[in-house]
């Protein structure tokens, strides 16, 4: 099986050649896409020698600036289609998702649609260092979402993803709106009201080492917000599995 993964960056360049050195180490037909945002760090320049490090393997689309999460995987995942990867991955490059775990979740996909790494199922967990309120506020965003959205996924908020290729092919793509985080609980939504069968793997999700969190107070209220628009958004949906 063909396996490429999108991986969007801003200010990365600490965590991009580790974590793409993880990544090319693992024993899969893989190849990577990188999203650069034109971060000012250089983390484009790092992303360009990657390139030439892992010909045929790495490869780059460079931004004109910072325009956000959803655009970024919605061009990424566009761009892969047009490949011959069987299967196309998200995942963060700070090393919040465990790039081992995509081995488990390309074995998982055979029967699903759509594999999901967990924080919240049997075997899933936090980083011990996040404080009390942050693991709450967290915990409290997800069931948020899950609740009005009606949904069975348990981790609606996570980023790391394993999507067969026929799965995105039926996807409306051009339908999704969400630009920042709540992008990964709208994707979800929309998976689950097309009715693709999603499988979740537990992962540990670990706190960045290099690099700040791109997570701020706005991008959390975006996200309570625009829960609420979305069904009556994609209200016209219908199953199509």
């Amino acid at each position: 099986m063909k396996i490429a993964v999108v991986i969007p960056t801003y200010n990365e360049k600490e965590n991009l050649p580790k974590i793409t050195a993880q990544l090319m180490a693992l024993p899969l037909d893989l190849r990577l896409l990188v999203i650069e945002d034109n971060s000012p760090d250089g983390t484009g320049q790092v992303a360009d020698e990657l390139s030439k490090q892992y010909p045929g393997k790495v490869s780059v689309m460079h931004r004109t600036g910072k325009l956000g999460l959803g655009t970024a995987y919605i061009s990424g995942f566009k761009l892969l289609l047009t490949t011959d990867a069987d299967a196309i991955g998200q995942m963060d490059a700070d090393f919040s998702h465990p790039p081992e775990k995509l081995l488990e979740m390309i074995n998982a996909l055979q029967d699903v649609d759509i594999v999901a790494g967990s924080r919240y199922i049997p075997g899933g967990s936090l980083d011990e260092k996040w404080p009390f309120w942050r693991k709450a506020l967290s915990g409290f965003g997800n069931i948020y979402a899950r609740t009005i959205l009606g949904m069975s996924l348990k981790d609606v908020t996570g980023g790391f993803r394993l999507w067969k290729r026929q799965t995105l092919e039926a996807f409306p793509l051009d339908e999704v709106r969400a630009n920042g985080y709540v992008f990964q609980v709208e994707m979800a939504y929309v998976a689950q009201k097309l009715g693709f069968r999603f499988k979740e793997i537990p992962i540990h999700f670990n706190e960045r080492i290099y690099g700040q969190s791109k997570m701020n107070f706005r991008i959390q209220i975006e996200a309570a917000l625009r829960v609420w628009e979305l069904p009556g958004r994609y209200r016209h949906l219908k199953k199509i599995k």
